[in-house]
């Protein structure tokens, strides 16, 4: 008999006990502590931007060819798309639990592939973004200015350039992203009237600014072939892009000796330095900000990354400009962490109160403490599994607290009831006893546990939970 080895040898019984309670102490601290656990299917995130398009422009030019695509690629779930009127498109695309993240990344980026050629030209040229980051904001952080000292396109620019490079590259912020366009642009204003006196159009326009405002290679001075030995070269370095208006208002649109003479682009248009799209107006508290958001990457915890960004917000705020700060308008995982301190709480009074009830049942602390031993071991197994210490896994830990306490007490009352009856010593007792209950014992666990194994068998979400 199994029990018996272990009666008969009490010194190693304590030694297996004292093992188990030391792994299970450790291992329940390094458990990780959520309040539900991760059973949200897999997503890939597209992003596409088609300027000046309404929604269903949008839809039909851009997301029905991306779609028509993905559709059927392995393991997906479903797929839901969003085309607003200021030409962003968000397609996700959901994935089974089982599926790798970096799988399904790379697979929904093949598709998006083979659907660029059947893009408009001004949407491949933006550029279609595939990521895998959750839908959901874990973070909101806006970056304002106190007075009028600074303007919102300084804000968003200052934004983009420094906070949100740092955001970046914290773990599991990665996908970080500012709400709305902050990249800047040269904004040419053209005159309508003035074009058609002078018979410029809109593509002469575009025509002229791309071919005068490009960085070419020029090449080398002394570079070979030459006629004798050279012994330096030198490269040609040309004029670099243009960085102020007043450059972009020299470039000559026309140049002819019959008609208009030389015609600039200052004669038809006015030129300025902006964002290169308007398609936010964001305020917080009635003040000009400019809103990060950011997204926690699959498999990231997100209390750690709201801790990390935090941190390295305080750290950057000194380096701010003068007038410049910044607030957190918006952190999901308050309620998480607040959920997680009632976890926390709930476990400990669940032990507590289980050796409270044990001790008054039995009354012997010797008991007493070898349930709570099998207690404490209970979170090995949940390590070796990957659980987390959750409000679910918590639910079984109450199963199983109930199982072990009832099959103590039941195991105490047979040995006390022989001792009394037949008058033996408490080892053979013991002996008798777990010969007499041990199948019994085993029966109880396997009952209990034939009604909650078959629900895991239950496909999708239901069997995860």
């Amino acid at each position: 008999m199994f029990s018996r080895f272990f009666i008969e040898r009490p010194i190693f019984a304590k030694f297996v006990a004292i093992i188990i309670c030391l792994a299970g102490l450790v291992y329940m601290t390094a458990l990780s502590v959520e309040q539900y656990p991760t059973i949200t299917p897999v997503q890939v995130t597209v992003s596409a931007t088609y300027p000046g398009a309404d929604s269903q422009t949008l839809a039909d030019a851009v997301a029905a060819p991306i779609e028509a695509q993905i559709n059927g690629v392995d393991n997906m779930l479903y797929m839901s798309s969003a085309s607003s009127s200021n030409g962003q498109l968000t397609l996700t695309v959901y994935f089974s639990l089982d599926t790798d993240p970096d799988i399904a990344q790379v697979q929904v980026q093949n598709r998006v592939n083979l659907a660029t050629p059947q893009l408009p030209e001004a949407v491949s040229q933006l550029g279609v973004s595939v990521q895998k980051k959750a839908s959901s904001i874990i973070m909101l952080i806006g970056i304002f200015a106190k007075g009028d000292r600074y303007s919102s396109d300084y804000i968003a620019n200052y934004a983009n350039v420094y906070v949100l490079d740092a955001i970046k590259r914290l773990p599991g912020a990665g996908q970080a992203q500012i709400m709305g366009a902050p990249d800047q642009a040269m904004r040419i204003w053209m005159n309508p009237d003035r074009m058609a006196s002078l018979g410029i159009t809109t593509s002469d326009i575009q025509q002229a600014v791309a071919s005068q405002n490009a960085l070419y290679g020029a090449g080398q001075i002394g570079q070979k072939p030459t006629a004798g030995e050279v012994e330096l070269t030198f490269p040609v370095v040309t004029q670099h892009p243009f960085t102020d208006p007043s450059q972009y208002d020299e470039i000559i649109l026309r140049a002819s000796q019959d008609v208009g003479g030389i015609v600039r682009l200052k004669d038809v248009a006015r030129t300025e330095s902006g964002l290169r799209q308007y398609i936010i107006d964001s305020k917080l508290n009635g003040t000009p900000a400019t809103f990060i958001a950011v997204y926690q990457q699959p498999g990231a915890n997100g209390l750690e990354v709201s801790k990390a960004v935090r941190q390295t917000l305080d750290q950057m705020k000194s380096r701010f400009p003068s007038g410049m700060d910044y607030m957190i308008s918006l952190d999901t995982t308050d309620f998480v962490r607040l959920s997680i301190e009632e976890v926390i709480h709930t476990l400990f009074e669940a032990i507590l109160l289980v050796v409270l009830v044990v001790y008054l049942f039995l009354q012997s602390f010797r008991t007493t403490a070898i349930c709570a031993v099998a207690l404490v071991s209970t979170f090995s197994g949940m390590l070796a599994l990957g659980f987390s210490i959750n409000l679910l896994t918590l639910f079984g830990l109450v199963l199983a607290i109930g199982m072990v306490v009832d099959d103590a007490i039941v195991v105490v009352e047979n040995v006390e009831r022989n001792m009394a009856r037949f008058h033996l010593s408490p080892k053979e007792a013991t002996i008798r006893a777990m010969q007499e209950i041990s199948g019994s014992l085993v029966a109880v666990v396997l009952v209990m546990a034939s009604v909650f194994i078959p629900a895991a068998f239950l496909p999708g979400t239901t069997g995860q939970l």
